[in-house]
C-alpha cells in the first residue's frame, strides 16, 4: 500500500499551509529524505522530504491550500528503480539531457523567483543562483532583467499613433502577507495604541563606531551596527519601565524579567519577525552576531517556527528603506514597538554652546506602545531613556 504524503504539523498556531514548487514530477523515482515539496505557512517556508523511497503519486497542486494531515500524494515503495539505460539514441540522449537541465533549472528557482521571471518574460537558464543551495532568487531574477540606460531611443520624426496598454491582473495573497494583514489589523482593532516620537544625536555612536568598527570585526568576525546600540539601549530601558516589556493576556498583565527583543526583517515574501533571545544577557558582538544569523536565515528563507515564536519587544528599522518617520504597529501580544528611521544631517542648536546652531547627523525615534498597559509619562520617559543612551553611549557601559 503506498505511504501517504501529509503535511506535518508546523506548529500550535498554524493550521494550513499553501503548496509551493513541487521538486519532483509526478511519477518519478525518490529516494528518501529527498525534498519532495516546499510548503508555506503564515509564518515559515520549509521542504517537505520523502519519508521513505519510491516512486511519487502527486495529487495536490502549486497553489493549493491544504490543512493540518491533509495527504497531498503518495509514495509507492513497491514500484522499480528505473535503471538509466546506455542503447538510447543520441537524439533521445540529447532531450532527456535537455529536459533535465529544464527541470533541474526550474527546481533550483523559487516560487517568488518563477514567477517574476515568468512576469518580466525573463529565462532562468543563465542565471546564477545566490540562494541556498545555489537556488535562484527573486533578486537574482531582477538583476538579470535590468538593461543599460545609458542608450536613450530619439523620439520619431513623425508622430505615431500610440497604443495604451491598461492590462491588470488578480493574484492570490500568500499565506504569509494574508497573516501579516490580519495580525495588523487586529493590533490595531484590540489595543489601545498610541504613538511618542524624539529624536537623537548620533554623532557619539557613529564616532564610537568609527573608532572601533576595524578592531571589532576583526576579533568578532562581524560589523558593529546600530542595532546592537539600539537593542542594548532598549535593554536598560525595559528595566527601568518593565510595562513597557509586559503582555496583557487573557485580561492579566504577564510581566517578564527578561528580554526577547524582536527584530523585524524585510524579505522577498514579507515581513518577519525574528527573536532574539535573552538580549538582555549578551554582549555587543553576541547581539550582532545572532542579528546576522536571523538576517541571514530570514533571506533564505530557513527560518523556522521557534525561530520567530515569542518575544517581548520589537525593533522595527524602517530607517534602512530609507524613511524618515513612521507610526510602527504593535506586534501582538507586546505591548511596545521602536521604530527608527533615516539619519540625515540637521541643525540643531549646539547642547554645550546655548544659542549655536550645529549640523548634526540626528534620527527621529518613534514609541507604539498599548495605552492600556502603558501610561503616556512611561511611554514618553522610556524613549527619553533610549535616546541619552545613544547620544551618550558610556550610559550602557556603566548600566545607567
Amino acid at each position: 500500500m503506498p505511504t501517504p504524503i501529509t503535511i506535518p504539523s508546523l506548529g500550535e498556531s498554524i493550521n494550513e499551509v499553501v503548496l509551493g514548487q513541487w521538486l519532483v514530477e509526478d511519477g518519478q523515482w525518490a529516494d528518501r529524505d529527498t525534498p519532495l515539496v516546499e510548503i508555506e505557512s503564515d509564518k515559515v517556508t520549509q521542504e517537505l522530504p520523502a519519508t521513505v523511497s519510491g516512486q511519487i503519486s502527486i495529487q495536490k497542486q502549486t497553489g493549493e491550500e491544504c490543512a493540518i494531515g491533509d495527504s497531498i500524494g503518495s509514495i509507492d515503495e513497491g514500484a522499480k528503480k528505473p535503471i538509466h539505460q546506455d542503447t538510447e539514441s543520441s537524439a533521445t540522449k540529447e532531450v532527456t539531457s535537455e529536459t533535465i537541465a529544464s527541470a533541474e533549472q526550474t527546481r533550483k528557482a523559487t516560487s517568488l523567483a518563477q514567477k517574476v521571471a515568468t512576469d518580466l518574460g525573463v529565462s532562468l537558464e543563465n542565471i546564477e543562483g545566490s540562494g541556498p543551495s545555489g537556488r535562484i532568487t527573486k533578486s537574482d531574477v531582477l538583476s538579470a532583467d535590468e538593461t543599460p540606460q545609458s542608450v536613450q531611443v530619439p523620439a520619431p520624426l513623425v508622430e505615431q499613433p500610440t497604443v495604451q496598454h491598461r492590462g491588470t491582473r488578480r493574484e492570490k495573497m500568500s499565506t504569509l502577507r494574508r497573516k501579516i494583514a490580519e495580525r495588523l489589523v487586529e493590533a490595531q482593532h484590540n489595543a489601545a495604541m498610541l504613538t511618542t516620537f524624539n529624536e537623537a544625536d548620533m554623532t557619539k555612536v557613529i564616532a564610537l563606531r568609527k573608532l572601533h568598527k576595524e578592531e571589532f570585526n576583526d576579533r568578532y568576525g562581524v560589523n558593529l551596527g546600530f542595532m546592537s546600540f539600539f537593542t542594548k539601549a532598549c535593554v536598560s530601558a525595559l528595566k527601568a519601565w518593565p510595562a513597557v516589556n509586559a503582555s496583557l493576556i487573557e485580561g492579566d498583565v504577564e510581566y517578564h524579567d527578561y528580554v526577547d527583543m524582536s527584530v523585524a526583517v524585510g524579505t522577498d515574501r514579507g515581513l518577519v519577525v525574528p527573536v532574539i533571545r535573552s538580549a538582555d544577557r549578551m554582549s555587543f558582538a553576541e547581539v550582532e552576531l545572532t542579528i546576522k544569523h536571523l538576517a541571514s536565515k530570514a533571506r533564505d528563507g530557513k527560518l523556522t517556527i521557534e525561530d520567530m515564536t515569542g518575544g517581548t519587544f520589537t525593533i522595527s528599522n524602517g530607517g534602512v528603506y530609507g524613511s524618515m518617520m513612521s507610526t510602527p504597529i504593535l506586534n501582538p501580544p507586546q505591548s511596545g514597538i521602536l521604530g527608527l528611521h533615516k539619519i540625515q544631517n540637521r541643525a540643531i542648536e549646539d547642547p554645550n554652546n546655548a544659542g549655536q546652531i550645529v549640523l548634526r547627523p540626528m534620527m527621529y525615534l518613534a514609541l507604539s506602545y498599548d495605552h492600556r498597559l502603558v501610561d503616556g509619562e512611561g511611554a514618553v520617559s522610556f524613549l527619553v531613556h533610549v535616546k541619552n543612551c545613544i547620544e551618550d553611549p558610556e550610559r550602557l557601559l556603566l548600566g545607567l
